[in-house]
């Protein structure tokens, strides 16, 4: 398996599970009352999850890998974002970055290969 697969694949899970866990864990949901967002938790859950799926899809379709990669990277920028907003630790923060980083690699290997 090539390394960008193994990377959605990763990413894909991650996010379905945690997309998941939104609706079944009370914790995520005290979390988005604590940045002020609580509105925004299940839109961003099921983003999450439409995110997730995209990747796998991207898998066989490239320009679904590149906009799913994209929404994932801008969900978690905003991620990071609150963090700063409610001064998480960074310590606390690192998940959104690494998901941030991640995705943002998925999206500029599929853009190369999408312009190739």
């Amino acid at each position: 398996m090539r390394l960008l697969q193994i990377l959605v694949a990763f990413s894909s899970l991650s996010f379905i599970v945690y997309g998941i866990s939104y609706f079944t864990s009370p914790n995520m949901k005290s979390e988005f009352i604590r940045f002020g967002l609580h509105k925004l938790g299940t839109l961003t859950a099921v983003l999450e999850i439409l995110g997730a799926l995209g990747l796998l899809v991207g898998l066989i379709y490239n320009s679904i890998l590149l906009f799913s990669a994209g929404g994932l990277s801008l969900l978690m920028f905003l991620g990071v974002a609150v963090r700063i907003k409610v001064k998480d630790s960074l310590w606390v923060s690192t998940p959104a970055l690494f998901f941030l980083g991640l995705n943002l690699y998925i999206f500029f290997v599929s853009l190369k290969i999408f312009l190739a």
